[in-house]
């Protein structure tokens, strides 16, 4: 499973109640849960693909009407990404279920629909029940109006079905089941998925003809992009070759040449931009040394906020990088586009405050 992010300590802290069972107005008692179902109540962190969010065990009576939610839905290029929405705070604890429904078209998060998105879920879908195995699998039952859309959006529901749920710490694979009964594809196009699906399955699956699978790896990089005032981060999954920290480099390498297949998706990195030393991990802090070419500004030493980021919310899902320490030849101090020195490594709490919608 990839590495999630720590998030939110600043801002915003997203606060989710998730004890009883994850059920939602339709039990799933008359299907035979496994021998190892387990009820949700000891879920005790949700991540997000760009960070984490507490849960709290005990209802707060005090708590506010609404609270922060990670959705993943289709954005006006047809890429699956995340989203922040305000939704109700229920009392009732269904917050998985909540989150599924609010990924149908047509549904409750028709009016919440950021700038540029769409719901992924065909029309009508219900979310007849959800159950937790020990295993971390979450076993979702949906009702066949799932079944109506198009073979062009298979891979982007269960892709975003599965990030989704996956935000939730002790959730590491999603299995699918139609009015009770287990799939072991995707009911359109066939996709396999009768062993689970997860991150590891990737998102935005970049095109790999060309690629040695076998001798690369599958790393989910970020790009940022725009509609209208909306700004947000694309994840994509690329492949990569390389071995130990080696690997470090043909990432960067990919992400300053680009998906190259979106014009969605900015290109914030100087095509002359250039690592001048081999990268190196200690103590979880992943140093990266460049040429002059990385920066926005030679006379100020500004490094774009934007390169910044990607960086770091691309390096940081690495299971052994904990923080990024950038670095620029003949360069003493970087700032930021505010002006701010980065005197110490950057980690994924700098940026994951709420992303404007």
């Amino acid at each position: 499973m990839l590495k999630r992010g720590l998030l939110l300590t600043g801002a915003i802290t997203l606060s989710v109640l998730l004890t009883g069972c994850f059920q939602g107005e339709q039990s799933m008692e008359e299907m035979d849960p496994p021998e190892d179902a387990v009820a949700v109540d000891n879920l005790e962190e949700a991540t997000q693909e760009e960070g984490t969010e507490e849960v709290d065990q005990d209802v707060n009576e005090n708590s506010s009407e609404t609270v922060a939610r990670q959705l993943y839905l289709i954005d006006s290029n047809g890429m699956v990404a995340s989203q922040i929405v305000e939704l109700p705070n229920l009392e009732s604890k269904e917050v998985a279920t909540q989150v599924l429904e609010h990924l149908v078209e047509g549904g409750p998060i028709t009016p919440l629909l950021p700038n540029g998105f769409r719901a992924v879920l065909p029309a009508g879908t219900e979310i007849l029940g959800l159950n937790l195995q020990e295993d971390g699998t979450m076993i979702v039952d949906v009702s066949s109006e799932f079944e109506d859309y198009e073979a062009d959006d298979e891979l982007k529901i269960i892709e975003a079905m599965t990030h989704t749920l996956t935000q939730f710490e002790n959730v590491d694979k999603i299995q699918l089941r139609i009015n009770g009964y287990p799939q072991s594809e995707m009911p359109v196009n066939g996709t396999p998925i009768g062993d689970g699906y997860s991150r590891v399955n990737g998102i935005n699956l970049i095109n790999t003809d060309n690629l040695d699978i076998i001798n690369s790896k599958a790393v989910t990089m970020y790009y940022p992009a725009e509609h209208n005032e909306n700004r947000y981060y694309v994840p994509v999954t690329q492949y990569v070759e390389g071995e130990n920290e080696e690997i470090f480099r043909s990432i960067v390498q990919a992400m300053i040449d680009g998906p190259g297949f979106n014009t969605n998706i900015k290109h914030v990195f100087n095509t002359h931009t250039l690592l001048t030393n081999t990268p190196s991990l200690e103590s979880g802090v992943l140093e990266l040394v460049f040429n002059k070419e990385i920066l926005k500004d030679m006379e100020k030493s500004m490094i774009s906020d934007e390169v910044m980021e990607t960086l770091v919310r691309t390096l940081t899902e690495q299971q052994a990088v904990e923080a990024v320490q950038i670095k620029v030849e003949d360069v003493e101090q970087l700032v930021n586009e505010n002006g701010e020195v980065y005197s110490e490594p950057v980690t994924n709490q700098t940026f994951m405050s709420i992303e404007k919608l």
